[in-house]
């Protein structure tokens, strides 16, 4: 399966009808998977939702118009704001300026400079058959659909960490071994989903009103285990962070188009997090993604 190609192909018509009231699920449409499973693949390809990628080029396309002297009012009600101030605002928060900061801070310029991305690691996972298993821990509600979806997930891991959930969690539930599994369980089809962070237990005798829970079935899994990043100083979590996104993105944008199988879009893919990522000079996890064979 060509992810990469089938990503591309979406953000084409994207990139084609920019400047229009473009929906999520016309550009899923243009992939031929579930709504759910689209922006769950494109949010790990791209490290953010389809609605927030949208808004980001929107953003980018506007500020080159900026750049070529366009006036502000046009370029807002060209990429879909009603008014100059909204414009005004959403661009601050993009870039740190107001559009009228950007155009003096560009004025010395000859030429534009485009970011790039430097992506994939060079990995070959383990195939492996794991039966079904039970979850419980804390989590959010969201829709991975929305604009939203990659800063509620941020934000969770922020409250998870501040308020010592991991140690909260293994007191209670006291699990028989250490790993923290990490998924996002699909509600519906329009994308309303559970991120959880838990545990793996026997039974759910021991969870709390405030916990989550979710029923893991038995599947086959791609096996990923990222590269190893030193965690010893917290500074390099960032590091660790960019090497499970980079992950990501290769096992989709990369390693299915010859791998000879597809996503089984029946089953959950999840992290896993245990000993080998805490504070380590060669801190690794991994990463399970549900597998079957191409049917030719």
């Amino acid at each position: 399966m060509n992810y990469r190609k089938d990503i591309e192909k979406c953000i084409k018509f994207i990139e084609e009808h920019i400047k229009e009231n473009i929906t999520i699920e016309e550009v899923a449409n243009q992939s031929g998977y579930s709504l759910y499973h689209f922006c769950r693949v494109f949010s790990l390809c791209k490290g953010v939702s389809v609605m927030e990628y949208i808004r980001g080029r929107r953003l980018a396309l506007a500020a080159i118009e900026l750049y070529k002297g366009r006036k502000i009012i046009d370029i807002a009600v060209d990429y879909g704001f009603e008014t100059s101030s909204g414009f005004a605002k959403a661009f601050r928060k993009a870039f740190g300026y107001s559009p009228t900061q950007y155009i003096v801070r560009m004025a010395g310029y000859t030429d534009a400079k485009t970011p790039f991305e430097i992506g994939g690691y060079i990995m070959n996972p383990i195939i492996v058959k794991k039966s079904a298993f039970k979850v419980a821990g804390y989590g959010i509600k969201t829709n991975i659909t929305g604009v939203t979806y990659t800063k509620d997930i941020a934000s969770f891991w922020s409250n998870y960490n501040g308020e010592n959930l991991e140690s909260k969690m293994y007191r209670i539930l006291n699990p028989a071994k250490h790993g923290e599994v990490g998924l996002c369980v699909p509600l519906s089809e329009d994308g309303n989903a559970i991120y959880l962070l838990g545990i793996i237990v026997d039974d759910f005798s021991k969870v709390e009103e405030n916990m989550l829970t979710v029923e893991v079935p038995e599947a086959e899994y791609a096996v990923f285990t990222t590269t190893p990043v030193d965690t010893t100083n917290d500074k390099e979590q960032n590091e660790f962070a960019k090497i499970i996104a980079g992950t990501w993105k290769y096992i989709f944008e990369d390693w299915f188009k010859d791998s000879g199988y597809v996503y089984d879009e029946s089953k959950f893919d999840f992290e896993f997090y245990d000993e080998r990522c805490h504070h380590r000079q060669d801190t690794v996890m991994d990463i399970y993604v549900p597998i079957k064979k191409v049917k030719y």
